[in-house]
């Protein structure tokens, strides 16, 4: 069975948390308690392209604020 995060032809939502972290998401399952939508379906490479272009630094947000920014 393929993993559903892994499917180069699935549809993928783009998700983001608090701490300003982003996650790929199958766009069938269901949002989990913590996350919104920062990017609506679309392809996975679509979606690996937005993450890439908008999660420019990998720290949690809140050590981002620790540091001054």
């Amino acid at each position: 069975m393929t993993n559903p995060f892994e499917d180069p032809d699935g549809t993928f939502l783009v998700l983001r948390n608090d701490a300003g972290q982003y996650s790929l998401w199958p766009s069938f399952a269901e949002v989990p308690a913590g996350w919104t939508v920062a990017k609506t379906a679309d392809t996975r490479a679509a979606c690996a392209e937005y993450v890439e272009t908008h999660w420019t630094d990998m720290r949690p947000a809140g050590l981002v604020e620790a540091m001054g920014g």
